[in-house]
Parts: structure tokens; C-alpha cells; sequence
């Protein structure tokens, strides 16, 4: 399995080890966000729009002098959080999750940085003239919380909205494969990409994030927490990314089966 870090590094010595060094591992980091980097054959190292002109100088220098390759990531790597139509909370507006739940308590999935303190109202759509339910946990450092419904009226099936595609059920959770193709929804349709990375570390101007995934799957503001997935299978929840659906970009997701896990919760 592939491991992947965000970090951006004040300079490039730091994150690799001199020409003359042995080949242990790198363990030396800064938490400046714009860069990530990953091994396969070779070292690869991305760099966003945030990273100064000295320092993505200096980090491509020594790359190249590891013989690895350095990529663009267009635009800069940030959590979405505006103009979703999901569900909203006094921290914006996102997009659920998947529903689960746990007995005969219902709850959703969503993305930690979309909801604010356990306890907190979440109310349905764009408003808070419907009360959908409060927060029962959240775990900012995996970017992932717990919803407990409070309202019975409103159908809640196992399942993620395609839009013009009707619904897509989902009966598991899963942790997703790389090179698997996935599909994100959202009010702007179906997007789809494959899963480049797992057990992704993010350091943003926010702070840390753990177990990631990476994709190619393009996102915009306004789709966070929307539902990353592979037929049936629940596999994340939209944090944010680089780049946009019109030109590509990156998209990262928190894991679904870990966050299942954690609070004790499944599809139905």
C-alpha cells in the first residue's frame, strides 16, 4: 500500500536525505501545507499553488536529485464547505454522507469539518426550518462525525442520491483499492475518477488529517461530505481537494469504513 504525506517543507534538505545519505527512510517533516509526496518504483512529489517560489525551487532540485518526478497541483488544497444543499448547520452547508445506523437509531456519515460541536442542531436542505438531527460525535483529526436523527418523517434510505439517476443503494462500507474507479455525487451530478492513494496524512492551514484518500476525482466547493462510492459500497466522505470539474483537479475523502467502525453503525 501506497503511504502518502501533505507537507510542505521549509527546505528541501529536510525532506530528503542528501545525495552521500543511506537509503533509510525520510522522517523529518515541517506541517506547512501544499505538497504531498508518495513511493511506488520511484519518488513523486506534488506541489500546489500555495507553495513558494523558493521553496517548490528548492524541493524540485532535490527530487530530481533522487530521481523522482515533481508534479503541478492546480489551485490549492482546502476543506469545501460552501453552497451545498444537503444539510446545514451553523457551520455551512455540506452534503450528507450515507445514512446508517446502529439498533434502531438512525444516523448519517458526514465530513467532521461540516458540523460543529457534538450536541449542535443540523437542520435538512439550505435553511434550518427543518430539524434533521444533532451531532452524536466527530472526530476532526479523520475527518469524519456522526449525525443522529431526530426527525421521523423524513425517509432515510440506505442509499446515495444520482440525481437525474435515481438512487443508488448502498449495503456496505469498504476502504476502496488503488486504481479502483469510484464515483462522487453531488447536486452537480456524478463525477468519477479512481482512487490513487490510501492511508493519506493532510496537513492544511486547518491542522492534520489521517487515513485519507486520495483520487482523480474532480471537486468543488459547496461537495463536501458528499458520498464517495463503488456500486454498493460506502467507501468516503468528500473533504476537498485541488483544482476544479472543469479543468480536473485531486479530491480527498474520509474513510466511511473506518468512521462505521469507530461509532458502531452500518448500512440497512
Amino acid at each position: 500500500m501506497r503511504r502518502i504525506l501533505l507537507s510542505t517543507l521549509a527546505a528541501a534538505a529536510i525532506l530528503l536525505p542528501s545525495p552521500e545519505a543511506s537509503a533509510a527512510p525520510v522522517t523529518s517533516w515541517t506541517s506547512t501545507p501544499g505538497t504531498a509526496w508518495w513511493t511506488d518504483a520511484t519518488l513523486t512529489v506534488s506541489i500546489d499553488d500555495s507553495v513558494r517560489p523558493s521553496v517548490a525551487a528548492a524541493l524540485t532540485r532535490a527530487v530530481t536529485l533522487k530521481g523522482g518526478t515533481v508534479l503541478r497541483e492546480p489551485g490549492t488544497l482546502r476543506p469545501h464547505i460552501a453552497g451545498g444543499d444537503w444539510f446545514n448547520t451553523t457551520s455551512g452547508r455540506c452534503l450528507l454522507g450515507f445514512n446508517a445506523k446502529a439498533g434502531a437509531t438512525y444516523y448519517f456519515l458526514a465530513s467532521a469539518h461540516c458540523v460543529p460541536a457534538v450536541g449542535a442542531t443540523v437542520y435538512a436542505g439550505t435553511g434550518t426550518g427543518t430539524v434533521l438531527g444533532v451531532v452524536a460525535a466527530r472526530d476532526p483529526s479523520y475527518d469524519y462525525a456522526l449525525v443522529r436523527y431526530t426527525n421521523t418523517t423524513i425517509a432515510k434510505p440506505s442509499a446515495v442520491n444520482l440525481f437525474a439517476g435515481g438512487l443508488q443503494p448502498i449495503t456496505s462500507f469498504g476502504s476502496g483499492t488503488v486504481g479502483q474507479a469510484v464515483r462522487r455525487t453531488g447536486p452537480n451530478g456524478v463525477r468519477t475518477g479512481t482512487i490513487t492513494s490510501l492511508n493519506v496524512t493532510i496537513n492544511y492551514a486547518g491542522g492534520t488529517l489521517y487515513n485519507m484518500i486520495r483520487t482523480t476525482v474532480c471537486s468543488e466547493p459547496g461537495e463536501s461530505g458528499g458520498p464517495l462510492f463503488a456500486g454498493s459500497v460506502g467507501i468516503g466522505m468528500n473533504w476537498g481537494g485541488s483544482g476544479n470539474c472543469a479543468t480536473g483537479g485531486t479530491s480527498y475523502y474520509s474513510s466511511a469504513r473506518r468512521a462505521a467502525t469507530t461509532y458502531g453503525v452500518a448500512p440497512y
